[in-house]
């Protein structure tokens, strides 16, 4: 344990000192060290506030930041100060960078080419094959996918690159020790050995609503770009979206149903001026020109075929008819389908099976199947 990384520990748990504050001090003194050596008297005069100060300095700072130190120390939890060398330099270019990141997993993904993906919490069938469709072609192409971990286009963006063999990052807005939502523990596990996941709120933080308009920040900040995909009037995601452009990093919307509550969010950043993706060419063709150009180097090259020689190709007529009978943006149910495709039941489980083994259909609860492409 290094005396100045539990400095940095010290100053990010002092009570009402808050993040812009400690940044303050150390724009004054340069090191935590240098912080600490000062006088509560020094602090007050500088313009911090007198309860804040005096925690700074007292017993319980110290004892909860040694506390901090040794609880990660056993959780193989990693910790990045603002002044770390492995720090995301992104990051530490926004207006207020986390003063400390806990992260777990592989750090350096934090420093790598970096997307968000982010969205409603209650997607759509659409909204879920887009974002895991984007996620997993940007991941091909070896980017890294950002998102929160929460339910919805979250999930399908982390899904997406993880299908993909790719890395991921998912920032928390709780402790490392509190995942949510539950059903995502799994895949935090496999987030840990394909990427990262990080937070800036120390062991012990629950997921409180407050904690996540402050944890955008960092997703949007430690990205390139963040493409929105569905979202309400008042989604989060909406916050994310607007802190990127604020960090002059580039925002991408993906178009939806205008009768759509979902398409409220991504229609309106279209309006606004932000990039309408269809396709991960969209999303990198805004990339820096080096990193664009490695991208669209990297991948194969490959002859033209029109839509309909391609199906023609890969599929037999029976799933031909069942495909054309599916949506992209509304789940049909398997009686509609048997009624519809006049076929058995067992014939058109069959045809269905075959086509989630082909990956061009997803079956939701209660056997409904939408199409993924």
């Amino acid at each position: 344990m290094t005396g100045e990384s539990l400095n940095f520990l010290r100053l990010a748990l002092a009570e009402g000192l808050g993040c812009r504050g400690a940044h303050r001090l150390l724009d004054r003194y340069q090191r935590p060290s240098a912080v600490l050596s000062a006088s509560v008297g020094d602090l007050i005069h500088f313009g911090i506030a007198e309860p804040a100060a005096r925690d700074l300095f007292s017993d319980r700072n110290r004892a909860a930041a040694e506390a901090a130190w040794n609880k990660c120390l056993q959780q193989e939890i990693q910790i990045l100060t603002v002044q770390d060398p492995a720090y995301p330099t992104l990051l530490r270019e926004i207006f207020d960078p986390p003063l400390v990141l806990f992260v777990k997993g592989v750090v350096d993904t934090l420093s790598q080419n970096s997307l968000a993906i982010v969205g409603s919490r209650r997607a759509t069938p659409y909204g879920i094959n887009v974002a895991e469709r984007l996620a997993r072609d940007l991941a091909q192409r070896g980017l890294v996918v950002c998102s929160g971990l929460a339910r919805g286009i979250d999930s399908a963006a982390h899904r997406g690159a993880l299908e993909a063999g790719g890395r991921t990052i998912a920032v928390l807005g709780s402790g490392l020790d509190y995942i949510y939502p539950r059903e995502n523990k799994k895949m935090a596990r496999q987030i840990e050995s394909a990427g990262c996941l990080v937070t800036e709120f120390p062991l012990g933080t629950s997921p409180s609503p407050q904690n996540f308009p402050v944890r955008n920040r960092i997703i949007s900040g430690l990205c390139l770009g963040t493409c929105l995909v569905e979202a309400a009037e008042f989604s989060g995601s909406l916050i994310t979206a607007r802190l990127a452009l604020e960090q002059n990093r580039e925002v991408f919307a993906v178009p939806g149903n205008v009768t759509s509550r979902n398409s409220f969010g991504p229609n309106l950043w279209i309006k606004q001026g932000a990039k309408l993706v269809q396709s991960w060419e969209d999303i990198v063709e805004e990339l820096p020109r080096p990193l664009k150009e490695r991208i669209l180097w990297k991948t194969p090259d490959s002859p033209m075929h029109s839509q309909a020689e391609l199906f023609t190709d890969a599929f037999s007529a029976s799933e031909m008819s069942v495909l054309e009978l599916l949506r992209l943006d509304e789940a049909v149910s398997v009686d509609d389908l048997i009624e519809k495709s006049k076929m058995t039941s067992a014939e058109l489980l069959s045809v269905l099976c075959e086509l989630e083994i082909k990956d061009q259909v997803k079956q939701l609860p209660g056997k409904h199947f939408v199409r993924k492409y």
